[in-house]
């Protein structure tokens, strides 16, 4: 049973609401310096955990650290030290007729449990957007990643500790079914479970937790390439979605184009070549590019295709008859993450961004961009593709709540 190590993240967020943002700054900074100090440590730690993976594994670059990536760790650490604190906000102020003076200010959620799949770099972000917002964190990490997890969380509570903080403010629960089933029943302890991963990971907290969930992470994004757009541009935005990363959720998986554009697909597919992406078309973009792609890339695709979050250096590519069309199939397959429409009409544009559900919906640029340092909102917690509460990147406002504060002066309520 976890209980007694719930009850300390607990007693941690309690201390954690009597420190000055100054001193959380300091803790940030300091966290960041000791990350680039231990790399070769963490490097170690995380070539272990790499030795039991397949390196085929579409999760092999999530899993793998290398010195440039622990840089940018760190340096997302320090931006969220830099910037603003989130904590006590008046999200409303009123004086009521009675003379009740009513605030709303934000407040921190408590304890934040997170479970999260083979990425080591989530360890840092948690931690960072955690404390600076308040909260203290429990973290359940996977198998794949436990010796780079418990290596990192060894790092911060060091620094917890020369800094006199309750060293719980941060806890890795053991790599184990067991542990995730616990952490996602702890009703008076834990606040708020946010699930980082798979489709099969966030459905099966999101069925089984009796605490509170937000969802996040599943992507499968879509790019419509409309009558009216550039091809050139299209040529750039499809590739960099594509293959800038493959394996994070924010990663193309299907393009539709227009059936009026199907001679520019030679053009538009032509950089994915240079990344061998394998394509599974439809009939008619198939054709399309038969001669011009490589014979061993284009594969013919069936109705199963659709609505993968592929996760590698493969893609769905489907021929539709209207910007409409279009839609309906990103109703259909799509998860509520990021989607794009490439065009220059103006007209077909608005439509897209207003009928298209999803958390961030893109004009003219690539889902690659969903990713909360890129909205400038320093290192994030995860995507969430609900609607409840928090949607798109969650970064230090979406993992605060809030509280009202009320001051009286012996008023009564009548009768």
């Amino acid at each position: 049973m976890l209980t007694e190590i719930f009850q300390s993240a607990k007693d941690a967020s309690i201390d954690l609401a009597l420190l000055d943002n100054d001193t959380i700054n300091q803790i940030l900074l300091a966290v960041a310096d000791k990350a680039i100090a231990e790399t070769e440590s963490i490097l170690e730690a995380n070539a272990k955990d790499l030795s039991r993976m397949d390196k085929d594994n579409p999760m092999y670059d999530r899993l793998k650290l290398t010195k440039e990536r622990i840089e940018g760790i760190a340096g997302d650490t320090r931006n969220v030290a830099k910037l603003p604190s989130p904590l006590g906000k008046v999200l409303k102020h009123t004086t009521l007729p009675n003379g009740l003076d009513l605030k709303r200010i934000s407040v921190p959620f408590g304890v934040i449990g997170i479970v999260y799949e083979a990425r080591p770099n989530v360890t840092f972000d948690v931690f960072a957007l955690c404390l600076k917002a308040g909260s203290a964190c429990i973290l359940k990490g996977g198998k794949d990643a436990d010796d780079s997890n418990r290596a990192i969380v060894c790092i911060i509570k060091s620094v917890l500790k020369d800094f006199g903080i309750n060293e719980n403010a941060i806890t890795l629960l053991p790599a184990t079914h067991e542990a995730t089933g616990e952490l996602l029943h702890a009703n008076g302890y834990v606040d708020l479970v946010i699930p980082r991963g798979s489709k099969r990971l966030i459905d099966f907290v999101r069925q089984e937790a009796s605490v509170p969930v937000i969802e996040t992470g599943a992507g499968v994004c879509h790019a419509y390439f409309d009558k009216d757009a550039n091809t050139e541009k299209g040529a750039r935005i499809i590739n960099n979605a594509k293959t800038r990363r493959v394996s994070v959720c924010n990663a193309l998986d299907c393009t539709l184009i227009h059936e009026e554009r199907l001679a520019d697909l030679p053009t538009i597919c032509a950089p994915l070549k240079n990344s061998n992406v394998l394509i599974y078309a439809d009939e008619a973009s198939s054709a399309a590019l038969t001669g011009s792609y490589p014979a061993e890339l284009l594969k013919p695709a069936c109705e199963e295709s659709f609505g993968t979050e592929f996760q590698s250096y493969t893609m769905t590519l489907k021929t539709v008859t209207s910007a409409d069309e279009a839609i309906q199939h990103i109703r259909r397959f799509g998860s509520g993450h990021s989607e794009c429409i490439i065009t220059e009409n103006r007209t077909t544009a608005d439509k897209f961004l207003a009928q298209v559900d999803a958390a961030c919906v893109y004009h003219n640029a690539p889902t690659a961009f969903t990713d909360g340092a890129q909205f400038g909102l320093g290192a994030e917690i995860g995507i969430s593709t609900q609607k409840l509460h928090a949607r798109g990147p969650m970064a230090l406002e979406e993992i605060t709540t809030y509280k009202w504060i009320i001051e009286g002066d012996g008023q009564t309520r009548p009768k």
